[in-house]
């Protein structure tokens, strides 16, 4: 295995982690806030995830091609993570006083500032995917090879766990009904991921790259053309593959806290679910070294397996201790396979060219799992039960039937995985 330098490691962590505290927050918590602050319905959740999918997979194919054409990674790191965090400041700005007193003659101000938050979450997708997508991303393939890539592709896939974490404590101090907590969340999250791109400035190695003077408009659909496909079959296996991994991700994530919290009445859900996080975390960053020795196909199975279990766990149980159990497995699960699959795109991605298949990769991490996922929550849930609330308005109650429609993309995809053996042979 070759050795990487602490400062290697040092700007893994960080960006790692403060790139996923930042999008937890909008992965798991933009969807609290505008249910919570501005009553907001299942299909809105749906659309604000889709288009936050759409705007990050553009923004990954032009900003990856981008910085291959430039040979540059670390000036869209540090400047895209420093806007990133000034994005994010745009947020504490939405309240419904505000729009009311600035549009007084708007019948529902509330339904003005959920397309405000969609319009402004798609701002802060291409800042954030500018930044770590496209140009982290990349600098991390550029920076490892096939010695060590399970490994830092361990700690790289352990960070949304340990940001799901940080984020969860951090919020146990904040009371989410309240408007003025979301508006100091959002100053405290952009002020430190924006301080982390001024750090980056001083830290970070730029890989030895060159530019190149093949055509803007060719590299950006690089990826995306025949040939390229014809000439990387296995890689674009697994790409389909990520795909219906990610897609099962999907369909539960955006309501998992409103499960926990609405559905399973669970106000104590972050002490529970913090074990849970710390194992699945530490377990993440063993299992990248696992794929390193073991290979994909061990890695994957075993990953799966604990990932399905978690969901069957979700869809029969509803007491605190066997949650708990399902959670676990379900978390385990979901970032080791995260690991393998990171490291196993990273390896078959060709040298010199991270940059072009950024977009690719990211089509097949967000856009289509981004668009598809949600659409099979949002359907599953259409006939929800709802709750009246205080102030006379409804909301829906996320329920079980969202793990078992993520355990059969999971079986779908298993059944893909059968086949990779064979189109490994055919691809050769």
């Amino acid at each position: 295995m070759k050795k990487l330098s602490s400062k290697f490691w040092a700007v893994l962590t960080l960006f790692s982690l403060i790139g996923q505290i930042a999008w937890v927050v909008e992965n798991m918590y933009l969807n609290v806030f505008i249910y919570k602050m501005f009553n907001a319905s299942a299909a809105d959740i749906s659309a604000m995830v889709s288009a936050s999918a759409v705007s990050a997979t553009l923004t990954t194919v032009l900003i990856g091609a981008l910085s291959d054409k430039l040979g540059k990674r670390k000036v869209f790191m540090c400047g895209g993570y420093i806007l990133w965090g000034i994005s994010i400041l745009g947020f504490a700005l939405l309240k419904e006083d505000l729009i009311s007193a600035m549009f007084p003659a708007v019948a529902s101000a509330s339904a003005i500032c959920v397309t405000l938050v969609i319009v402004l979450d798609c701002v802060m997708t291409f800042f954030g995917s500018s930044a770590n997508d496209a140009a982290f991303n990349a600098w991390l393939t550029d920076s490892t090879d096939s010695t060590n890539r399970g490994a830092a592709e361990g700690i790289n896939s352990m960070m949304p766990l340990v940001a799901i974490l940080a984020v969860f404590g951090g919020f146990m101090a904040f009371d989410l009904n309240l408007e003025q907590s979301w508006t100091l969340i959002f100053i405290i999250i952009g002020a430190v991921v924006t301080a982390v791109g001024i750090i980056g400035c001083f830290i970070i190695k730029e890989p030895t790259l060159s530019p190149t003077d093949e055509n803007y408009l060719r590299t950006v659909i690089h990826g995306f053309l025949p040939s390229t496909v014809k000439q990387n079959k296995l890689l674009y296996f697994y790409l389909a593959a990520f795909i219906i991994f990610n897609t099962s991700i999907q369909i539960f994530m955006p309501y998992l806290i409103l499960y926990y919290e609405v559905s399973l009445k669970m106000a104590n859900y972050v002490l529970i679910m913090a074990p849970a996080i710390i194992l699945a975390s530490v377990a993440t960053a063993f299992w990248g070294k696992a794929y390193d020795k073991k290979g994909f196909s061990f890695a994957s199975a075993c990953s799966l397996c604990s990932l399905c279990l978690g969901y069957i766990a979700l869809y029969l149980f509803k007491s605190t201790a066997l949650v708990f159990i399902g959670s676990l497995l379900m978390m385990c699960g979901y970032l080791c396979s995260m690991a393998v699959f990171g490291a196993k795109i990273r390896d078959l991605t060709p040298v010199g060219s991270a940059g072009k298949f950024q977009g690719i990769r990211i089509f097949s991490q967000v856009l289509v799992p981004g668009i598809v996922g949600p659409f099979i929550g949002k359907t599953v849930l259409a006939n929800a039960e709802t709750i009246v609330g205080n102030d006379g308005t409804e909301s829906f109650v996320p329920n079980e039937n969202i793990f078992l429609a993520a355990l059969i993309a999971a079986a779908v995809l298993v059944l893909v995985l059968f086949a990779e053996k064979k189109f490994a042979k055919k691809s050769k």
